[in-house]
């Protein structure tokens, strides 16, 4: 498989190119399927998800809230008008 660009110089390689037409790399010498993923930056293999966000967010979860106290005056106050005039009429 021909890269894009050369792993070893960094050139554009054209389409079909057997080597590198500025430093000669070929399959042989440096752009075989291994070194062609050594580029594109890739966390390792042992790369433990968990830790890294731990480390990132902190090991503490969510904190629920609940409902802000304004919010179950205005629920009571809806229901007491409701009874009221329910029971008004």
């Amino acid at each position: 498989m021909v890269p894009e660009v050369c792993p070893n110089c960094g050139a554009e390689v054209p389409r079909g190119a057997k080597a590198c037409p500025e430093c000669g790399s070929d399959e042989e010498t440096g752009w075989s399927d291994e070194t062609a993923g050594e580029g594109l930056d890739l966390p390792e293999e042992k790369f433990d998800y968990d830790d890294f966000v731990g480390r990132e967010f902190g090991k503490k979860g969510p904190v629920p809230r609940g409902v802000h106290w304004f919010w179950w005056l205005i629920a009571v106050g809806l229901v007491a008008a409701f009874l009221f005039f329910w029971f008004r009429l």
